[in-house]
């Protein structure tokens, strides 16, 4: 991580204009993670259009007993800071479409939500169960499914070496470092937006 921070100091996420007002949603959870307590980390990523506006990763207080169990709670989670954001533009008259869509890379999860399937379940997954079924039968939510490499959450919850660049292309981070050919005045900044198209968006800065 040190060495990551070392090499990206003047890296940035960056908000375009002509995103979409759209959100979506990736949650993931890696489960028994923790090799002294087996507590599991959680964590997601929060995008409007292609702008990344909310993220998390955390240690849970608690040991889940399966996969699903850690994965659904990392989703009731998430779910509850997508209500939170979605009153903001609300709150300005700003409609939002729903449903929005929340990304899991595991299908016994996404049954469970829409089949409201309840079994052998303790109370407080019973309560995330029901905070995600409830929200997915009102049509707030979309539960989609997306493949292992391409979850996105997977950054915040696993050691990953390789497909670390290939997920981290997904967050939209730029270098807002000045171009040297350019005099220190002007720089480019791109990324991997949307479905791979590359965006290349112009910038001026202070020679200071």
């Amino acid at each position: 991580m040190v060495c990551y921070l070392k090499g990206t100091p003047a890296t940035g996420l960056f908000f375009p204009c002509s995103t979409s007002f759209c959100l979506k949603a990736y949650s993931d959870a890696d489960w028994a993670s923790c090799v002294d307590s087996r507590k599991f980390i959680s964590g997601f990523c929060i995008f409007l259009g292609d702008a990344l506006i909310s993220w998390k990763t955390k240690k849970q207080a608690i040991v889940s007993r399966s996969s699903v169990e850690a994965k659904y709670q990392s989703r009731g989670g998430t779910l509850c800071k997508l209500l939170w954001i979605s009153y903001i533009p609300r709150d300005f008259g700003v409609p939002l479409q729903t449903p929005v869509p929340m990304f899991c890379d595991n299908k016994a999860v996404l049954h469970i939500t829409a089949n409201h399937v309840f079994h052998e379940i303790r109370k407080h997954l019973d309560i995330d169960c029901h905070i995600v079924c409830d929200q997915y039968k009102l049509g707030f939510v979309d539960h989609s499914f997306v493949r292992g490499k391409d979850q996105i959450a997977n950054i915040l919850t696993k050691s990953l070496s390789a497909p670390f660049l290939h997920l981290l292309s997904k967050l939209a981070l730029f270098s807002l470092a000045p171009s040297p050919s350019c005099g220190g005045s002007v720089g480019l900044m791109h990324a991997q937006l949307g479905g791979g198209a590359a965006a290349v968006a112009q910038f001026h800065l202070d020679a200071g």
